[in-house]
């Protein structure tokens, strides 16, 4: 009886009503609010670039200087969403398989990059890996040196970064249906087997998108990079350091040129990685 109520509306044609406004003026204000916030002010960046001429577009974002501060940002960020995604999978593994005392506060610790102002990680991670610092100073008969070093920029995004991955993938593995499993276990899978084809498929579009969360995110971290880095030119200075400082020298037009291509290189990334979330995604749900 109840079923039929409910049902009746669809059955004869009618209108449902929804609990938001309509259609129309939901999206008018969507877009509005999307185009305020993030189109416009990344539209204008853009805009301002495009009014340079060839020449000088080339030479300011071609120069040595900014070329060794693209292949360390590209590739700190990269290696830094790398171990995320391994790691991040992992901490999410154990947060949703396993109790343990404490697990609330390990829980809540995670989220502490997110809270923790981005100055404060840098001044902390800094202190802790110096060379007279707890880790560092463990490291340092190693001949390994972490602070202001390019290895200081990769773990630096990597504390930023590991929340992204573990809270991306732990809603799927809470929702992953553990019968599964107990069948292939039952069928004479072992348990890497039954990680490799049961768990990790559904698992991939996730950290994919953790992935490109933590990996955006490093493109454009400065906080807490900048006290761990050294700064070094053309060795441990990264992007958004670069465009600070040509800014603070009233290159508006250098600074701007490098943002846009910063920013073109985020999208085209990160389309590609949505891409392939979307593909992966898609023959999951095929198999």
């Amino acid at each position: 009886m109840i079923t039929s109520i409910l049902t009746a509306p669809r059955s004869l044609g009618l209108r449902q009503e929804s609990v938001l406004p309509g259609f129309g003026l939901t999206l008018g204000l969507s877009v509005t609010y999307l185009s305020l916030v993030v189109l416009i002010p990344l539209a204008s960046i853009l805009i301002s670039a495009s009014g340079m001429s060839w020449s000088e577009f080339a030479a300011a974002v071609a120069s040595p200087r900014a070329l060794a501060a693209y292949r360390l940002s590209l590739g700190a960020a990269f290696l830094a969403a790398l171990v995320n995604a391994v790691f991040g999978l992992l901490i999410a593994w154990v947060l949703v398989r396993y109790d343990f005392p404490g697990k609330r506060l390990v829980d809540g610790i995670v989220d502490l990059p997110f809270a923790l102002p981005t100055a404060v990680a840098g001044i902390a991670l800094a202190t802790l890996y110096a060379t007279n610092g707890w880790v560092g100073g463990l490291l340092a008969p190693l001949g390994v040196k972490v602070a202001f070093t390019q290895m200081g920029v990769v773990v630096a995004l990597v504390f930023e970064g590991l929340p992204f991955v573990v809270r991306t993938v732990q809603p799927v593995l809470e929702d992953l249906d553990r019968t599964v499993e107990e069948a292939a276990a039952s069928l004479g899978a072992g348990r890497a087997q039954t990680f490799a084809k049961v768990i990790f498929p559904p698992l991939i579009p996730a950290a994919l998108a953790g992935f490109a969360l933590a990996f955006a995110r490093g493109l454009g971290e400065y906080g807490s990079v900048v006290f761990i880095a050294g700064n070094l030119p053309m060795k441990s200075e990264i992007v958004p350091l670069l465009i600070i400082i040509q800014l603070e020298q009233y290159d508006y037009r250098g600074a701007t040129a490098l943002a846009a291509v910063m920013l073109l290189a985020s999208f085209v990334l990160l389309l590609l990685i949505n891409v392939a979330q979307r593909w992966s995604h898609r023959r999951y749900a095929q198999s």
